[in-house]
């Protein structure tokens, strides 16, 4: 009895794979997203990045894109021999923005290794009154 086919990466469309994780081939970053008043906030995890070289925020066709290179090396010394250790590669997110966010208001700003972003949200049109109707 066969078992149910297995479905190779290739066979789901890009798009789908995009919306549910986002790009294969590029590791996702960790994120918190929440409200603050009226302002998004993403908060990245990217320990060991040089926010001002490794780090590309954009804001395009209503997404918000972070991506990021990293570059880590490690090395032990010990009496019977040496060893050194490179791990790079480039790290990815993009996220949905409300409807209306301009990407010219946005701001960012890294500390202790979390990169956060902040996106001032559209103002929310007023609650819609209902107008009493008279009889004449």
């Amino acid at each position: 009895m066969a078992g149910p086919a297995k479905r190779e990466r290739s066979e789901v469309s890009d798009s789908l794979r995009r919306f549910f994780d986002g790009d294969w081939d590029v590791p996702a970053i960790r994120v918190e997203v929440f409200t603050d008043g009226n302002t998004l906030v993403v908060k990245a995890e990217l320990p060991g990045i040089d926010p001002d070289k490794d780090v590309d925020i954009s804001v395009s066709d209503g997404m918000l894109h972070i991506r990021a290179e990293r570059e880590e090396t490690s090395e032990q010394k010990e009496k019977v021999g040496y060893r050194s250790e490179f791990r790079y590669g480039t790290l990815s997110r993009d996220l949905t923005l409300p409807p209306g966010s301009v990407g010219d208001d946005v701001t960012a700003s890294y500390r202790d290794g979390v990169l956060e972003v902040r996106v001032p949200l559209p103002a929310v049109a007023a609650k819609r009154a209902k107008i009493p109707i008279r009889r004449d």
